[in-house]
């Protein structure tokens, strides 16, 4: 994947600032990164008939495969303890080349996991196992990546280029449901009952090993580089003490954004080929057709939404997305229980509405933290917010889907999330341009200062 030039000229650069080609070499590598990722986790969501039937088998199979999705996000907070400090004190570069192993690794052994038929109850916990290693290495990867990219892309155009960490996202899950979509078709569903499910997570291990060879030849962010050789030597002692007893509040903050950006995210794209095939009553084919097909339309508008915010701000952005989510959830839901085109054209519409969040993920989030917690500060908040909000929503709504029989029952979850969500981003402050350079908090307009006391730890 390659990254286009779109301002028709050279972008003005300054002593901490790469070349134009770096800035795509580093863009290209973390979103591949996080498409590996996502191409992981979208692969487990396609193919959870599968995997309940191979791992879960009994009348609450589907749910157990479910819960086991979330178990992941559950060790993410974990992840993001360990590798945030990490990542602040020995950079973004080693702690990215683990996650992306760790990550691929896991999700290569579930191709070669016996079932249970053959090795009984021991198939589940090795499943379950596998499943923590990929929320503990997705733990470091996601805010990793995100620091990474921003660190990297010039301050006017960080929204454009943060918004292919996210196009990386959704190339993931499409080619995970395009994968599989194309393996029922050609092989049919005996086959990919009996063992043709286990070929896009082979498939994922290749794609680990193409990341990790992308993200070994890049240097580390020119901001840390900065950083690093001013900033004294802080134990992860002294950066959860910077972290927690000065940002706080920005902690809050990310975390109440995050609600909003998973709980939609994990509904709409995670959930919904169950919630296709269950409440609404597709079929196979026909859900990953729609789901497909909705992730392609996504990531085509994907750049756009950042480059908008490189004109207008986050701000405005965030709110656009969160009001008209949700006003429009209810009415989509309703029209997607209606048949294919018509839940082809509500996926659409909400997956448009959504489009201004999370194509500015990566420009938003690490400019809430100064350089010395910035990964920190965004793979914690991120991901406890994430295990408690996000993973948990698709286990979440299949339960009450299927205990009360609404199938109105996403509509509500995404309403909440996205007022948690708008309170949350009233408290925002606005770092369109912002440098990212620095020991402070990244303020538009504001000059560089390294302030030696935050490099330390102490007030």
């Amino acid at each position: 994947m390659s990254i286009p030039d779109t301002s028709g000229s050279a972008i003005p650069s300054s002593p901490a600032e790469p070349d134009l080609g770096t800035v795509r070499k580093a863009v290209t590598a973390s979103a591949l990164g996080n498409a590996t990722e996502w191409f992981d986790y979208g692969l487990y969501a396609v193919s959870i008939v599968y995997i309940t039937q191979h791992f879960f088998p009994g009348s609450h199979g589907e749910l157990l495969a479910l819960l086991t999705f979330a178990v992941s996000f559950i060790f993410r907070p974990l992840g993001g303890i360990v590798w945030g400090p990490m990542g602040d004190r020995l950079g973004r570069k080693r702690v990215l080349a683990l996650t992306i192993l760790l990550m691929a690794g896991s999700t290569f052994c579930i191709a070669l996991l016996p079932s249970y038929a053959t090795i009984g109850v021991a198939a589940p916990i090795i499943l379950v196992l596998l499943r923590v290693i990929q929320g503990f290495s997705s733990g470091g990867e996601y805010g990793g990546a995100a620091t990474f990219m921003a660190e990297y892309a010039p301050d006017r155009r960080r929204g454009f280029f943060g918004s292919f960490l996210e196009f990386g996202t959704l190339a993931g899950m499409a080619a995970g449901s395009l994968f599989v979509l194309l393996l029922q078709l050609g092989f049919g569903e005996q086959a990919m009952m009996n063992w043709a499910w286990r070929v896009p997570f082979i498939f994922a291990g290749v794609l680990g090993v193409v990341g990790l060879f992308m993200r070994t030849q890049l240097d580390e962010s020119p901001v840390y580089e900065e950083l690093d050789e001013t900033k004294q030597d802080k134990s992860v002692k002294d950066v959860f003490r910077t972290l927690f007893s000065d940002y706080w509040k920005q902690l809050l903050i990310l975390g109440g954004m995050v609600v909003a950006v998973n709980v939609v995210n994990y509904t709409l794209l995670s959930y919904m080929p169950s919630y296709l095939q269950g409440p609404v009553g597709m079929g196979a084919n026909a859900s990953l057709t729609v789901m497909f097909l909705a992730q392609a339309f996504m990531m085509l508008l994907i750049p756009f939404g950042g480059m908008l915010s490189d004109k207008l701000g986050r701000r405005p952005m965030w709110f656009f997305s969160l009001i008209g989510l949700f006003v429009a959830a209810i009415p989509m839901f309703m029209l997607m229980a209606s048949g294919f085109v018509w839940a082809l054209i509500g996926l659409a519409v909400l997956g448009i509405l959504y489009i201004p969040q999370i194509s500015t993920i990566s420009a938003t989030f690490p400019a809430m933290f100064p350089g010395p917690v910035r990964f920190s500060g965004f793979a914690i908040s991120y991901n406890v917010s994430t295990a408690l909000f996000g993973g948990t929503a698709p286990s979440a709504n299949e339960a009450i889907t299927g205990a009360t029989g609404n199938t109105i029952v996403p509509a509500y979850f995404i309403m909440g999330a996205c007022l948690i969500g708008f309170i949350a981003a009233l408290f925002m402050k606005e770092t369109n341009g912002a440098s990212l350079r620095g020991a402070g908090l990244p303020e538009t307009g504001a000059d560089i200062v390294f302030d030696e006391a935050a490099l330390s730890g102490s007030k």
